[in-house]
C-alpha cells in the first residue's frame, strides 16, 4: 500500500508514505488513497493527531515527472493537473480546517506538492535530512498546494518569493533558521519527538484545537469580524463538558484531561 497507517496510541495515528509513494507520489490513485485516509483519521473522532512522514530520502518528491510528460504529449495535461488538484487542494482545507493536529515529520525532500503537505500540518519536525525545495519554477509552472499561502505565513513574503525565484532547496538548518519548520532533531529521534508533540498538542480540548483555523482566518479578516468570530467560538466553548473540567481542574489545581 502506498500509505500505511499504524496507530501509536487510540489517540495518535502514524501516517506513512512508502518508497514509492514518497518518491512520485501525485498520480490519482494515490492521492484518492491519501485522501480516503486521512479523512477518515479526521472524522474519527477518537483520534485527536496524527502523524505524516515519508521514507528514508524522501519525505514527498510530488508528481512524477513521466507522466506530466505523457499527459502533455497526449493532450491531457490540464485535465491530469485538475484531477490532482481537485482531491489535493480540498484534503488541504480540511486538514487546516480540522480539530485534528497533523504533525509533519519531515525525514527526506519535500518538494511541489509534497511541500504543500508539508506546510499544511501544524508543526513540521524535520531531521537533517530533511529538505525544502521549490521545483515549479524549473518545469515553467506556477506553485499548488497551497504552497504560496502557506510558506509567506511562515517565513515571509519576501523569503518566499526568492525560494520561487531562485529555485531554492532549502535544507533542515535554513528551514529551521527561516521559520519554515519549527525543530530540528536527530532522525534517530524523529517520530518518537513527533509523537511527544502529537500527545501533547492533540490533548487539548475540541474547541481548543478547533481554534487553529482562527490562526489562518486572522490574516484576512478586519479586526471587528476577527473578534464576532473569537466571541461566537468562545460562548460555543462554554458549554461544553471539557469547559466544566477545565474550571474543575484549575479550581482543584490539578491537571485538566480532556476526553
Amino acid at each position: 500500500m502506498p500509505v500505511e497507517l499504524k496507530p501509536v496510541s487510540d489517540e495518535i495515528m502514524l501516517v506513512t508514505l512508502t518508497d514509492e509513494s514518497a518518491t512520485n507520489a501525485f498520480d490519482p490513485e494515490f492521492m484518492s488513497e491519501l485522501d480516503v485516509k486521512i479523512r477518515q483519521i479526521i472524522e474519527d473522532e477518537k483520534i485527536r493527531a496524527f502523524i505524516l512522514t515519508g521514507t528514508e530520502k524522501f519525505f514527498c518528491a510530488g508528481a512524477n515527472i513521466n507522466e506530466f510528460r505523457k499527459h502533455y504529449d497526449k493532450g491531457t495535461i490540464g485535465k491530469w493537473i485538475k484531477q490532482m488538484t481537485d482531491i489535493l487542494h480540498p484534503l488541504i482545507l480540511k486538514i487546516r480546517h480540522s480539530d485534528t493536529i497533523m504533525i509533519a515529520a519531515v525525514n527526506g525532500a519535500a518538494a511541489g506538492a509534497g511541500l504543500g503537505l508539508a506546510l499544511s500540518a501544524d508543526y513540521r519536525i524535520a531531521s537533517s535530512g530533511g529538505k525544502f525545495a521549490a521545483s515549479y519554477f524549473s518545469l515553467g509552472l506556477s506553485p499548488d498546494g497551497g504552497t504560496s499561502w502557506l510558506l509567506p505565513r511562515l517565513v515571509g513574503s519576501q523569503k518566499t518569493r526568492i525560494f520561487f525565484f531562485e529555485n531554492q532547496v532549502w535544507s533542515a538548518e535554513e528551514c529551521l533558521e527561516y521559520g519554515a519548520i519549527d525543530e530540528l532533531v536527530d532522525e534517530t529521534m524523529l517520530i518518537q519527538k513527533s509523537i511527544e508533540i502529537a500527545n501533547k498538542w492533540g490533548s487539548w480540548s475540541k474547541a481548543s484545537r478547533s481554534s487553529k483555523d482562527l490562526l489562518d482566518f486572522q490574516e484576512n479578516n478586519d479586526l471587528e469580524s476577527h473578534l464576532k468570530l473569537e466571541q461566537r467560538r468562545i460562548i460555543d466553548a462554554g458549554f461544553t463538558s471539557d469547559f466544566s473540567e477545565g474550571v474543575d481542574a484549575f479550581l482543584e489545581k490539578r491537571k485538566a484531561n480532556f476526553n
